[in-house]
């Protein structure tokens, strides 16, 4: 695969209504191993995230809180959604908020192109809205109420009930792009991901697709219609944009050739509108539509989606501040299958933490490089004939590479994790059979006692390389302590997908302090 092809990754832009919990943290760390991935195989790479920050229940929770909707942006901004990016080590290219010039005025370009080609016409709606979603909800998505709400018809999300709210509104001719949206995805199979997700997209646009309604007029806090300043448009329309606003639509057209189209990481409950509007909006527009919408599973609580609505939300910091960011990162990209739902305990995040990473990874790089020092002074040793033992540890170096970048293709980062983690327990078995202890008895076994702890080493090099893109403080510190920084250079600008390629290694090297990777938590009974 070429190195120099473009790679241009988002997150969703996330509504700062309220403070961010694990789900928002899970969906920014998938997109952030995908990038670094990425950056390290040379190819030009960009992570976009950001903030969404009109719509009515900005204004209402702002307004609640005794703040303007930009005063509540701004704080809630700056306390707490750029602060997660450093909890959980995010190497993001930039940061979009809907609130800057850059994206209102070239969304009202955008508008205007519609506008001008006839996509856009007046029309009077009348339906369901839950604020919550800032969606106007079909009879299918909504639910019978329990408990205070009961016998109300409640959204299937939120279970808060909806609101009825007829308007004169400006709408989108999406109708229109019903047979091409169907054409799309029988034609790019891979442009929805996973399969589940596509076929709900495809079954939804085969039911037939609505026009859809792009303006309010009842509050203001939003972007105006260049043509009717009495009107905001749609929060969602508005906020979808940010993805090519953000580089450089209406204003940079070099950086925006170079950039777009985008991978779109999502959670699914966003689907319909990445998969189905946004490449609507994009179609009528001209541009080409993305390059993958991948919709990703919710990650349950006790069985339920988490939910800032339900106070079921966890903050990453309560994960972070015990077991740390590259913990948090291994866990949730490795433990839950990308694309599917996943559960988080409390008790499965320590078991794998001490079993996969204390244990596994952790004692195996303290255990090798120990034993270089005890036995060689601390210097890599230079390996002699490579015994079958030595050659299947080489094999499974370099098929784990390769098996691991096929799989950040697919998006399948739960799968390149699996493949990376072969190295591991390969070295594990490898130092247990042939027990370098026992071999530093005897001098005579020197030569082989040099090969099987390069061998392991090396194993370690190619470890640190390849987990650096989800675990990037530890396999820094892993990097440090090999000492190889003066003769291989700064880890992240080792190519990654050249990682398996064996005796990268200099043998000479003199070791480094190995700082604890991942040191013992005392959990209270």
């Amino acid at each position: 695969m070429a190195a120099d092809k473009s790679f241009y990754v988002t997150t969703p832009i996330f509504y700062v209504n309220d403070v961010p919990h694990i789900g928002h943290a899970y969906t920014e760390v998938a997109a952030d191993v995908l990038a670094r991935w990425h950056r390290q195989a040379g190819d030009d790479t960009w992570l976009l995230t950001g903030t969404d920050e009109h719509g009515q229940k900005i204004l209402r929770t702002a307004t609640a809180n005794g703040a303007t909707p930009q005063e509540w942006a701004d704080r809630l901004v700056e306390s707490a959604w750029k602060p997660l990016l450093d909890t959980i080590t995010i190497a993001n290219d930039d940061f979009i908020r809907t609130t800057e010039p850059r994206h209102e005025v070239n969304v009202q370009k955008f508008l205007t192109t519609l506008y001008d080609a006839g996509f856009i016409y007046t029309g009077e709606y009348e339906g369901a809205y839950c604020v919550g979603c800032e969606e106007y909800k079909q009879p299918s998505d909504l639910v019978v109420g329990t408990g205070e709400y009961e016998g109300q018809q409640v959204c299937a999300i939120h279970s808060k009930p909806v609101e009825s709210l007829h308007e004169k509104n400006y709408f989108f001719r999406m109708s229109d792009f019903e047979q091409r949206l169907l054409d799309l995805y029988e034609a790019r199979p891979d442009f929805v991901q996973p399969e589940s997700a596509r076929n709900e997209v495809i079954q939804f646009v085969k039911q037939g697709l609505a026009d859809l309604s792009i303006s309010r007029s009842t509050f203001d806090w939003g972007i105006k219609l260049p043509w009717d300043e009495t009107h905001v448009v749609y929060v969602w329309f508005d906020a979808l944009l940010n993805y090519i606003t953000a580089t450089g639509y209406g204003q940079d057209e070099a950086n925006f050739a170079r950039r777009w189209p985008a991978t779109h990481i999502v959670g699914k409950d966003i689907l319909r509108f990445h998969a189905v509007i946004w490449p609507a909006m994009l179609m009528a527009a001209g541009i080409d539509v993305p390059k993958q919408v991948y919709g990703h599973g919710w990650l349950l609580v006790g069985g339920e989606k988490m939910s800032k609505s339900k106070l079921t939300g966890i903050a990453p910091s309560d994960i972070t501040d015990t077991f740390g960011s590259d913990a948090f990162r291994y866990y949730f990209m490795s433990a839950i299958t990308f694309g599917q739902d996943g559960s988080f305990s409390w008790e499965d995040l320590s078991a794998r933490y001490h079993a996969e990473l204390a244990n596994g990874f952790g004692n195996l790089a303290s255990r090798a490089l120990a034993m270089v020092g005890k036995y060689f002074d601390g210097a890599v040793p230079a390996p002699g004939d490579y015994a079958p033992a030595d050659k299947a540890i080489i094999d499974v170096v370099a098929a784990a590479a390769v098996e691991a970048d096929a799989a950040i293709e697919t998006l399948a980062i739960h799968d390149a994790i699996s493949s990376i983690w072969t190295i591991v327990d390969a070295l594990n078995g490898y130092i247990t059979e042939q027990e370098p202890w026992a071999l530093a008895k005897d001098p005579a076994n020197a030569p082989r006692l040099a090969t099987v702890l390069y061998t392991v080493t090396e194993g370690l090099r190619a470890l640190a390389v390849l987990l650096s893109p989800v675990m990037p403080l530890s396999t820094q510190k892993l990097w440090n302590a090999l000492g190889v920084e003066a003769s291989l250079g700064a880890l992240a600008a080792q190519p990654v997908r050249n990682a398996g390629t064996w005796g990268q290694l200099v043998p000479g090297t003199a070791l480094g302090t190995l700082e604890p990777l991942f040191p013992r938590i005392e959990t209270a009974e």
